[in-house]
């Protein structure tokens, strides 16, 4: 009896697919001073086992904690208060302040190495209190630790605040390129406080509601129209910020835990609307430009670019630079006129995610589309009408 090897081949083999989910919870606290009156909002995230008391690691933002002279004092007196429901595992840590903490690979090296001496395991938490990009590093290790100890940010500025602090992304930069290594990790809590951005510079305080006008463009005209209205008051510190803040936050919120791609599986990235450019020029400028004053080009740019090639209404695209404008967001920069470069950030925007292009633009606010190619012309025109009108209001 002869044997078929294609039919014997082929009843050997087996496939087998399973769609299947994973329940998270993220934990978005709104506090006026987590550290003090409302101190019992960070206690209450930090959950106790029958077995072991929880073990808990502060990291801290240089630049913050220089800003904050009492910050350690004020994480010591927390400690005491809480010494009965877990342990403070030594004194708080440090990390540098603003991109350089995601510059150099050999600080994510020191942040494993003090989790490891640490004896830090999967139900200790690492509490983190700093800007975007420490939360970003500290965030990285945490989630590689193990596999993922429980992390809780602290977001110290409006950029995090409104945006960052709320997502699921970590990472750090490499090869001259944002993020590059990095994981999606859910965070055990974010505590928006409003306290700890007292110390902000004002130029550090309006960088975050780039993130807003960003957010508003895509979800909501009329959240749009409010900081539209309201945007001298919001660059003043004025009461309207706040709002604004919280405003933001939950949108972000909102995307990510209903949106339906919350680790970013698909070729779409609506919430990087204006963030191809906005990335690139921040390498391109050494990291002089912060990142909410190049996402603020970037929407810029891209929301011209939506009037001159996907019918977005031009009037509202005035709207939109006039809104950063009041902000005090919309700035010049000399690597926007390194536009062959620039353009370099397409292809990279493209290489992170994988698969074709795809873009976010706008044709109208509140209606964000998906586009799979850009005209180099079109949008060369779209950045030199961004870059004269900077010219012309600064003139």
């Amino acid at each position: 009896m002869t044997r078929n090897p294609d039919r014997a081949a082929s009843a050997s083999r087996i496939s087998v697919d399973v769609d299947f989910n994973v329940a998270f919870r993220h934990r978005l606290r709104f506090t006026g001073d987590v550290l003090g009156a409302d101190s019992d909002v960070l206690a209450d995230l930090i959950e106790s086992s029958e077995s072991r008391t929880p073990r808990v690691q502060f990291w801290l933002d240089e630049h913050v904690a220089e800003a904050n002279p009492d910050l350690r004092q004020r994480l010591h007196a927390f400690a005491r208060r809480n010494n009965h429901r877990f342990q403070i595992v030594g004194n708080p840590q440090t990390a540098p302040g603003g991109e350089a903490v995601k510059n150099d690979v050999h600080v994510l090296e020191r942040m494993l190495k003090v989790l490891n001496e640490a004896d830090m395991d999967r139900r200790s938490y690492v509490v983190v209190i700093g800007g975007g990009a420490v939360l970003d590093a500290v965030g990285f290790a945490t989630a590689i630790a193990h596999r993922g100890l429980r992390l809780i940010r602290i977001p110290t500025t409006t950029l995090a605040q409104a945006d960052s602090g709320i997502g699921v992304k970590n990472g750090v930069n490499l090869f001259q390129k944002k993020n590059w290594l990095g994981a999606f990790a859910v965070p055990w809590g974010v505590i928006n406080d409003r306290t700890l951005l007292e110390s902000l510079s004002e130029r550090d305080f309006r960088c975050g509601f780039s993130e807003a006008v960003k957010v508003s463009l895509l979800k909501d005209a009329n959240f749009f129209d409010r900081i539209l209205r309201d945007a001298a008051s919001i660059a003043a510190r004025g009461p309207a910020c706040w709002s604004v803040i919280e405003e933001s936050a939950k949108w972000h919120l909102r995307h990510i835990t209903g949106g339906g791609d919350p680790f970013e599986m698909l070729e779409a990235r609506p919430l990087d609307y204006g963030h191809w450019s906005a990335h690139k020029l921040e390498a391109m400028s050494n990291f002089d430009l912060r990142h909410g004053e190049a996402v603020a080009i970037g929407v810029a740019v891209d929301t011209v670019y939506s009037s001159l090639v996907h019918g977005l209404p031009a009037e509202d695209a005035d709207r939109v630079l006039l809104a950063l404008e009041r902000l005090g967001l919309l700035c010049d920069h000399p690597a926007l006129r390194r536009t062959d470069e620039l353009f370099n950030g397409l292809e990279e925007f493209r290489q992170h995610l994988g698969g074709q292009l795809t873009v976010t633009m706008l044709d109208a606010i509140g209606h964000p589309i998906d586009v799979h190619e850009i005209h180099r012309h079109r949008m060369a025109e779209a950045i030199q009408i961004v870059v004269d009108r900077v010219r012309e209001k600064s003139q």
